[in-house]
């Protein structure tokens, strides 16, 4: 495609540059198709659906806000729209009353076209009006928890800042509603939340995977832990698990890959 687009532009550059008249005839067999999304908001970075009315599906997109369907995804209308920002990285429908819906800013999967968020949104009439709930300064936020018990209890997995180290990361607690926050998990200012989840059974256990990274951290790590994993595999060594207290979270580390901790609560 990216060659037939040159070859076209040279042909049409040519035919001006000549003083030719360029006959459309000539372009007649050329007939437009889709190709797929051209824009990033095509890339879906989360998903909610509403429990009760499984036709009811909240989406957030990379950085084309966030989408509603209520007939399964058959037709979608944003939601989004007037918010000052539009990369999404996770979205959270309230299944105690669906009329309340969470968006928050700044999508979690760091890459080229990262794009950065401000802060987590609440919807409390469907989506038509959206409020600003605080943790601007998190720049990216991964995943949104509601207690299933208490509404009002809710957790939000911040990776934090993809071009550099910022305090804002981690794993962040409201009991109000998202009137006040509390950064309830933190290992440095480089490495934050990666994922998150909670025990439905049991509400007040949770394990989140936390994550250091880095652009050329990243590459370098990668290769360290390919090289670690394949000595693994022939018998050099061995997977081993330790846990110790930190904040009344428990940690699960295995020692080759120690900058990739997950961490669990109960």
């Amino acid at each position: 495609m990216k060659k037939s687009f040159i070859f076209l532009t040279i042909l049409a550059i040519s035919f001006f540059a000549s003083g030719q008249k360029l006959d459309m005839k000539n372009l007649k067999g050329f007939k437009p198709r889709a190709i797929g999304p051209a824009g990033m908001s095509g890339r879906v970075t989360t998903v909610d659906v509403e429990i009760k009315d499984v036709d009811h599906i909240l989406i957030g997109t990379a950085s084309g806000g966030v989408w509603e369907s209520f007939s399964g995804g058959t037709n979608w209308k944003p939601v989004f729209d007037d918010a000052p920002v539009q990369s999404i990285g996770a979205v959270a429908i309230d299944q105690s009353n669906p009329d309340v819906m969470w968006v928050g800013t700044g999508e979690g999967n760091p890459r080229n076209s990262h794009n950065s968020g401000k802060g987590i949104y609440k919807s409390i009439d469907g989506g038509k009006n959206w409020k600003l709930m605080g943790l601007e300064n998190t720049k990216t936020i991964h995943r949104i928890i509601l207690n299933p018990r208490n509404s009002n209890e809710i957790y939000v997995a911040s990776l934090g800042s993809a071009w550099g180290p910022n305090p804002d990361r981690g794993v962040f607690k409201s009991m109000d509603g998202g009137a006040t926050w509390n950064k309830t998990l933190f290992v440095n200012d480089s490495t934050g939340c990666a994922d998150l989840v909670i025990d439905p059974e049991n509400p007040n256990k949770l394990i989140a995977a936390m994550w250091q990274y880095g652009f050329l951290f990243l590459v370098v790590k990668v290769l360290e832990c390919t090289l670690l994993m394949m000595e693994a595999k022939r018998g050099k060594s061995e997977l081993k698990k330790t846990v110790y207290q930190k904040a009344n979270w428990d940690e699960w580390v295995c020692p080759f890959l120690n900058q990739n901790q997950t961490w669990f609560t109960h």
